[in-house]
Parts: C-alpha cells; sequence; structure tokens
C-alpha cells in the first residue's frame, strides 16, 4: 500500500512521493516512541514490539534527543563549531537541532540528510532557519556519502574550511550489515577540516542481550538492524580524540544540572537506554 505526499521548496509543493504506510520504517517508529503523530498502523505494531523487547525504548528515544541537544550546544559554546551536517535526520520534531545550535550561535549552520520520503514531505520545518544563520535539506543515501558531501545545497550552506560537526545519531545501526560503515565514516571525516567533531549514537545489547532480539524483530520487516559492541562502537572514533565522559549511555554524557535536579537521571538506570553516544573531535592538521 502506497500513499503520496508532497515535497516543499520554500513553502511550495514541488513534486509527489510514494509512502510506503504498509511497513514499518525506522523514522516512523522512532517518532512514535518519541509520542508523535507522524507514523502508521505497521509504525506502532513496530514500536509496541520494540517496547516489548525493551521496555525503556520511549525513555531511550528521549535521551538520545537530548543527548543530541546538549552535544550542540556543547560543541558552539565550548568548541566554536558552527556548522553541523546531520545525517539520517528523521522526522522533524521542534526543537530541531538548528533551533538548538541557532540558539546558541543565531549565525550557525546546518545541513539536513535523509533519504526518507515521508523526511522529504515535511522538510520545510527543517528551513526555519535565523536570519542570521542557514538551513538547508538533501534527498539523499547515507551509504553514498559522496552524493551529500558534493551536494550543491552542502556548498552553498556550509564552508568545509570551517569546523563542522558530523551527526550520525540511531543512524549507524539501520545500515545494510554489508555495508562498510566504517569507510563511509572516514569519508565524512577525510572531507571536514581539523577541529571538526562526529557525534554518535548506536544501539547496543552490551547493557541487556534482549536488545538482540530487535535484530530478529527488524530482520521480519525487511529493515535490519546490527546493534553493536563498545568496541565496535569505538572504531568509529578512530583518529579522533574523544570528549570526557568518553563512550557512554547518553544519558551520562554531561547531563544538565536542571536534569539532575529534577531527578530525571537518577530514575534511569545503566541498562535503561541500550545506546552508546560519543563525541570525536578531529585534530588539527600537524598535530601530534
Amino acid at each position: 500500500m502506497e500513499e503520496t505526499g508532497h515535497t516543499w521548496t520554500d513553502g511550495e509543493p514541488e513534486q509527489l512521493v510514494a509512502l510506503e504506510v504498509d511497513r514499518p520504517h525506522a523514522a516512523r517508529v522512532y517518532d512514535c516512541l518519541l509520542g508523535g503523530k507522524t507514523h502508521y498502523a505497521a509504525d506502532r505494531e513496530q514500536a509496541e514490539k520494540v517496547l516489548a523487547t525493551v521496555p525503556s525504548a520511549e525513555a531511550s528515544a528521549r535521551e538520545n534527543r537530548a543527548f543530541v541537544h546538549r552535544v550542540a550546544r556543547a560543541l558552539v559554546t565550548e568548541h566554536g563549531i558552527g556548522q553541523f551536517l546531520d545525517i539520517g535526520t528523521g522526522i522533524p520534531a521542534s526543537p530541531n537541532l538548528h533551533e538548538v545550535a541557532q540558539a546558541a550561535d543565531p549565525a550557525a549552520r546546518i545541513v539536513y540528510a535523509d533519504n526518507d520520503p515521508i523526511v522529504l514531505t515535511h522538510s520545510r520545518a527543517l528551513h526555519t532557519s535565523s536570519p542570521e544563520g542557514r538551513t538547508a535539506y538533501i534527498q539523499a543515501d547515507a551509504t553514498d556519502p559522496w552524493s551529500i558531501l558534493r551536494a550543491p545545497a552542502l556548498r552553498d550552506t556550509l564552508d568545509l574550511e570551517r569546523p563542522v560537526a558530523v551527526t550520525l545519531c540511531l543512524l549507524l545501526h539501520w545500515l545494510p550489515p554489508d555495508y562498510d560503515c566504517y569507510a563511509m565514516v572516514r569519508t565524512l571525516m577525510d572531507a571536514v577540516p581539523g577541529g571538526s567533531a562526529l557525534v554518535v549514537t548506536h544501539v547496543t545489547a552490551d547493557f541487556d542481550v534482549r536488545v538482540s532480539r530487535i535484530e530478529e524483530d527488524f530482520e521480519e520487516t525487511g529493515s535490519p538492524v546490527r546493534t553493536r559492541t563498545r568496541a565496535q562502537v569505538e572504531r568509529f572514533f578512530d583518529g579522533l580524540r574523544l570528549l570526557e565522559p568518553g563512550l557512554v549511555a547518553p544519558q551520562h554524557w554531561r547531563p544538565e544540572p536542571v536534569e539532575i535536579e529534577a531527578g530525571v537521571r537518577e530514575a534511569l538506570r545503566d541498562g535503561d537506554v541500550p545506546i552508546w553516544a560519543g563525541v570525536g573531535l578531529k585534530p588539527a592538521a600537524g598535530a601530534g
């Protein structure tokens, strides 16, 4: 079964795209776990399966999102990174990455990239930049990083001579099992200068072996998931300097005082959020 939706450019409909609504899609399942409304029955059914295996999946989705926001603020305010390339954007939900980054630096620039047609139908929400900054959206597949790096929208928005934060959050475990994700990450990081950052969150069964059942559940849908161990996730940061506190569950990455005071973090055990999260900085050219 297919439905159609519009793509948008500067607020005007551009073309129709086909949406497969009879099979779950990662972005829509994630939207469901976040309490959003852009999903269908197949996505809700899959989200229920995930919750049966990982009862804290909704909290995990929220923690991933909160982590991304904290990282964006830290990279802008502490490291002077005002450019972001967000691959595997997912369905927009305010506050989006550009809203968080531009709240810290109104001149921040963000390029979003995703291959999901339903994200494309909502991409106009990703163009609401501050007057001083810029945002752009690229319809592209993460498994073809050069299609992203060579996209005119990226070249018109980001200055690749200046540091860029490349964010790959809850993306890499969705890529095909036989695809070389490590080579893809190297390609992206080779294209940005020293001082750039890599931001990764990745599902793992390290905290709870039951999480590995998710692989079986999604295999049946034709959208395979591959969990990775801590050591496997650390490989994505080869050649980079991991920022403190290193590779941790997202709720432990620099929780903000207001969150601690509210008791949000204390309510979550280490195993409740089966995700590894980390941020690595690329050394400056010639650095030892």
